[in-house]
């Protein structure tokens, strides 16, 4: 089933629920009306129902004893019309009964219906009869020193009053139903157009090609059905967040995918020029015309072999680094690592200006892999060393502040164009084309940088770089171990050593 078709099943549900609450609500307001004008009327026929009663039995009780049976009284004015009155013996029997009709005498009842009065005990209680001819009767009979009368009074008016009642209330329920209705479909409608508009947007989400990543912007809920002050709103500012991180998603996993081919492709390249390179060398060789040396011939194979294979240990190496696998863990000193990779780098590159300075309020003390670490250091030394022009001067900082480490590594070289900034840590992101290199050096791969970025943030730390003409800085930043310690005195203060 459809949103749209859920939205209208909801819609009729609610339709008829609020029909069925209205109908059971006037239903019960009607009939709590009906039955209490009923005993309001009840109980007004009831009071004089015992009014007539108690002026039959005066009537009665001012004639002569051997007119036992007379209703002489009834001929008096005041009677209402249909007043029933009767005259009993001392075994209940009626002697004589007659109705009071309108500007009339009164008229004897028939055996029938003095039949059906019969045995009506004189204690006061009133009852309901019904009269064959005359209907329904509200009636009582009352006993009073041997005097004995029954008086009862029509029903009619209190039941066509009833009916009457019952009519309207019908019709006003009936209207009133209508007309509630309508309004509660209005409401309804209204209330539910804003899901509406949600469903729809989430139809139209659910059609676009998400499987195939081909959708670059997807429909949003609009702004004026995300108010969080109802459900409606509610549910479209979740579809909204729903809808940015699904968006999210794909960005990422095109990003992804850019990365992943770019990566490939560089990968391909860079291995193939090598490969092609001892191709061509071992086909010259197997030929044995060409007048290249084999020994020479051997030296390049050697040497392209030695570089496919670092290329190869580089990508594996990341390739675990992204899988997240677990490096060894052993306390080392920062500072004593540093000064080994900074020997490094002058002993391969002599005509640079080396220069280490140690600023340290704590031992340098972090846990992880001295053998990564090395490699991260060793690669930005070399990555100053390729990158700049004889007689740079390259400035090795290691300072701890608080509990973290910082290892700054700064050149007075041409510096990093502004465009390669932001993907300087990409891998087989390359500066020549912008910074001088050294003459006779091979070119890298790619990776170097990447390798720092990796190493670090396995290592529960980062890096960054700064540059701009005449002064490039790289910033490695690890977190001391928690048993680091004080430096002793002398090595508090900083200083700066000339290798």
């Amino acid at each position: 089933m459809t949103p749209r078709r859920r939205l209208r099943s909801l819609r009729a549900r609610l339709l008829v629920f609020t029909g069925v609450t209205l109908v059971a609500v006037c239903a019960v307001m009607a009939l709590t009306t009906v039955f209490v004008q009923r005993s309001f009327l009840l109980g007004n026929l009831d009071d004089r129902v015992d009014k007539a009663a108690q002026r039959l039995l005066g009537g009665a009780a001012g004639l002569h004893p051997d007119q036992e049976s007379s209703l002489a009284f009834l001929m008096e004015s005041g009677h209402p019309a249909g007043l029933l009155a009767a005259r009993l013996d001392d075994d209940g029997d009626i002697l004589t009964a007659a109705v009071v009709g309108q500007a009339a005498a009164p008229t004897a009842l028939t055996t029938t219906q003095r039949a059906t009065l019969s045995g009506v005990e004189p204690d006061g209680s009133l009852r309901t009869v019904t009269l064959p001819g005359l209907g329904a009767y509200r009636i009582t009979a009352l006993d009073s020193d041997g005097v004995r009368v029954l008086a009862g009074l029509p029903m009619d008016d209190v039941q066509r009053m009833i009916s009457g009642m019952v009519v309207v209330e019908v019709v006003v329920a009936v209207a009133g139903l209508a007309a509630a209705g309508c309004v509660c479909a209005v409401v309804i409608r209204r209330q539910l157009r804003p899901l509406g508009r949600v469903a729809a947007t989430a139809v139209e989400v659910s059609r676009a090609p998400l499987d195939r990543g081909e959708a670059t912007t997807l429909t949003r809920v609009p702004a004026g059905d995300t108010d969080p002050g109802n459900e409606a709103g509610q549910v479209g500012a979740a579809l909204n967040r729903m809808i940015d991180h699904v968006e999210s998603f794909l960005s990422e996993r095109r990003r992804t995918e850019e990365r992943m081919r770019r990566f490939l492709s560089d990968a391909s390249h860079e291995l193939r020029t090598p490969l092609a390179s001892i191709a061509g060398y071992a086909e010259l060789m197997n030929r044995g015309t060409d007048p290249i040396e084999p020994r020479l011939a051997w030296r390049r194979v050697s040497a392209e072999s030695a570089r496919m294979t670092g290329l190869v240990e580089d990508l594996l190496l990341l390739a675990r680094l992204d899988e997240g696998r677990p490096l060894q863990s052993t306390e080392v000193d920062l500072a004593a690592l540093v000064t080994e990779a900074v020997r490094a780098a002058r002993a391969a590159g002599p005509d640079h200006d080396w220069q280490l300075e140690l600023r340290l309020d704590n031992i340098p003390l972090v846990i992880g892999d001295e053998a990564r670490l090395h490699q991260a250091v060793a690669h930005l030394l070399t990555n100053a060393r390729v990158h700049t022009p004889t007689g740079t001067r390259v400035v090795t900082v290691v300072e701890t502040r608080d509990d973290t480490c910082a290892v700054r590594i700064r050149d007075d070289g041409p510096g990093i164009p502004p465009g390669l900034l932001p993907t300087v840590f990409e891998r087989f992101t390359r500066a020549d084309t912008s910074r001088a290199r050294a003459r006779g050096l091979e070119g890298g791969s790619g990776l170097g940088l990447a390798i720092v970025a990796a190493i670090s943030a396995a290592h529960g730390g980062g890096v960054e770089v700064r540059s701009e003409p005449g002064r490039t800085e790289f910033r490695i930043e690890l977190p001391l171990a928690g048993d680091a310690v004080a430096a002793p005195d002398h090595v508090n203060s900083p200083r700066t050593v000339s290798t």
